[in-house]
């Protein structure tokens, strides 16, 4: 994969963590494919909690203005959208995106693991800087 999507290439493929939460585990799945003649990313999330079960569909490509951006719709019936913005404070290949939220910015970031997976993680801006408040480690299925 060439052009601005290129560094999504080392996502593309499905992917699967397990961590802990508050309410629980969480098991997700996670599927990223090229689109639409290469165009845009398509990520698929599939979430299931002791609880619930909540998906994501999300596409990452180029805005109308040349940037990077996303596009992200949820089951609960919530939507975002943001840029691709520098993470390499979390690791020098970290791939970040930020979006505005109703309670502030936050970051997402993903970057390799030292086999053939990944860290993903969701991030709040502070006042004192970033808090994460969740970490996945996603391996290949």
């Amino acid at each position: 994969m060439r052009g601005k999507l290129g560094y999504f290439h080392p996502l593309l493929g499905t992917w699967h963590a397990q961590a802990d939460s508050p309410t629980g585990p969480v098991h997700c799945t996670r599927t990223y494919r090229r689109v639409l003649n290469g165009k845009f990313v398509q990520l698929s999330a599939h979430w299931e909690t002791s609880r619930a079960v909540y998906e994501e569909l999300a596409y990452f490509g180029e805005r109308a203005e040349g940037t990077i951006g996303f596009w992200s719709f949820t089951s609960d019936g919530k939507h975002s959208e943001g840029i691709a913005a520098d993470a390499t404070d979390i690791h020098p290949q970290a791939i970040g995106f930020e979006a505005p939220m109703p309670a502030g910015l936050a970051r997402t970031a993903y970057w390799p693991d030292d086999e053939d997976g990944f860290f993903w993680v969701v991030e709040a801006k502070t006042k004192t800087g970033w808090r994460r408040f969740l970490h996945h480690h996603y391996r290949p299925q």
